[in-house]
């Protein structure tokens, strides 16, 4: 993350390179230890045997019920961001998260582990929203996309490093250890972050007046830019249909993305003919290494092209049949590619698919629309998993969860590619890495 990217302006010369080293790091380490809290349950589960003897219906549920309490801060949390302030609304959250993740660590029955992953869920709800319009506050139109999967590169990247960690950890503590132990860096991060981050240039001790003011003018003119359809009301902004199909094709996407994600330890675990923790652990991180480089390879390519559409449905499309393949494959190794294969295209369409409500919404109204995707999205989360697990304890077999959830990415699928159709008077030639007007920034795409 240090190779920061650098854009030209015409009449203001290079943009200011600083930020892509002070906000991008810092907020990716935040929401990567907030991801570990998240996810750490996905290697915890298969080694619960004892303490919480659970069912795949009950490990699916305990994976997904994190997602039910994740929808209520949403949108509190992204108008704080926006009216308030983006800094301060994190690191209170990032606090409350840290605490509930240790604390998940000490329940005695099925029922206290359920209510301990709800308060996380709870707590990390508001922090994407958050984030999202800081980065709005930093990083103009033709560049989000980067910087949108520059930080989410968290994501995999806290797979690749915390899946092997907690795998060790598991073979030298128990599950409860694991747990409280990584809910403590949260706690220490938030110094960092206070002391690092700024909510837009203007207030930032480490970027010149001059960078400040070249930032804040390259944002404006994106809000200039901008269709009046893209202000008003917080209602009338929700309603539009783009945004009713964002929040559509981010629930069957999620839905694919956590049944695959909370299930690919257990199917790892599998090949490796119940290896050991460790083991199970880093063989798990090299499907996220793929996603890893082959979500910001995705970014770049969308920002270049301005071909949004594109950059969120094909990935999904090469993730449906790798997903299906993995199923009726035998052998460790062809599966563990097609594994590989998938979590890139599950990963691939962050940051592409999160510049789209930026392109279409005016600043003071994208934090509720941004809030909304994300909070009715994230449902997925909790029905992935869970179909996953109920569909296994069925049929006997993970072919049948798997299957299901390659017909969620297929519907994702169909969203973004008829629901945001280009419109027959947009442009049909761009400049690359330069967006079209943002009337028709969605609708123009693909061309």
């Amino acid at each position: 993350m240090t190779d920061a990217p650098q854009t030209a302006d015409a009449s203001s010369g290079a943009a200011p390179a600083k930020r892509w080293v002070y906000v991008i790091p810092v907020a990716a380490v935040m929401y990567m230890l907030a991801y570990l809290d998240r996810n750490n349950i996905s290697v915890v589960l298969p080694y619960l045997h004892g303490d919480l003897e659970l069912s795949n219906a009950d490990k699916g549920l305990a994976g997904g019920i994190f997602f039910v309490g994740y929808v209520f801060l949403q949108i509190p949390a992204a108008v704080l961001a926006q009216r308030w302030s983006a800094r301060k609304t994190v690191l209170l959250l990032m606090v409350a998260w840290g605490l509930s993740a240790v604390l998940s660590g000490l329940v005695q029955s099925r029922g206290q582990f359920y209510a301990a992953r709800f308060v996380l869920g709870f707590f990390e709800g508001g922090v994407w929203p958050a984030v999202l319009i800081l980065l709005a506050s930093w990083f103009p139109l033709r560049e989000r996309a980067r910087a949108n999967a520059l930080w989410m590169a968290c994501l995999p990247l806290s797979s690749v490093l915390m899946a092997p960690l907690s795998g060790w950890m598991l073979d030298h503590a128990n599950w409860r250890w694991v747990l409280v132990l990584q809910g403590l860096p949260p706690l220490l991060w938030a110094v960092v972050w206070w002391f690092t981050v700024a909510d837009r240039p203007a207030q930032a001790r480490w970027i010149s007046r001059a960078e400040a003011a070249h930032l804040e003018r390259a944002i404006a003119a994106d809000e200039a830019a901008k269709s009046p359809a893209g202000g008003g009301s917080y209602l009338a902004a929700v309603r539009r249909r783009p945004v009713l199909v964002l929040i559509g094709v981010y629930f069957f996407w999620i839905t694919g993305f956590y049944g695959f994600s909370l299930w690919l330890p257990a199917v790892v675990k599998e090949l490796t003919h119940d290896g050991s923790a460790t083991e199970v652990g880093l063989l798990t991180a090299i499907p996220f290494t793929v996603a890893l480089a082959v979500m910001i390879g995705n970014a770049v390519w969308s920002d270049r092209t301005g071909r949004r559409r594109q950059a969120v449905a094909l990935p999904l499309v090469v993730g449906i049949a790798a997903l299906l393949l993995g199923q009726v494959v035998h052998g460790a190794l062809p599966r563990m590619v097609l594994l590989c294969i998938t979590a890139a295209a599950v990963y691939a369409p962050y940051g592409p698919f999160w510049a789209i409500p930026g392109q279409l919404l005016r600043f003071e109204v994208v934090a509720v629309a941004m809030g909304l995707i994300n909070a009715l999205g994230n449902l997925g989360g909790f029905a992935g998993p869970y179909l996953v697990g109920w569909l296994t304890d069925a049929t006997g077999t993970s072919l049948t969860g798997f299957a299901v959830l390659a017909g969620f990415l297929a519907v994702a699928v169909i969203l973004v590619t008829l629901g945001l159709r280009p419109s027959a008077a947009s442009p049909r030639g761009r400049t690359p890495g330069v967006p079209a007007p943002a009337s028709n920034s969605v609708r123009g795409e693909g061309r």
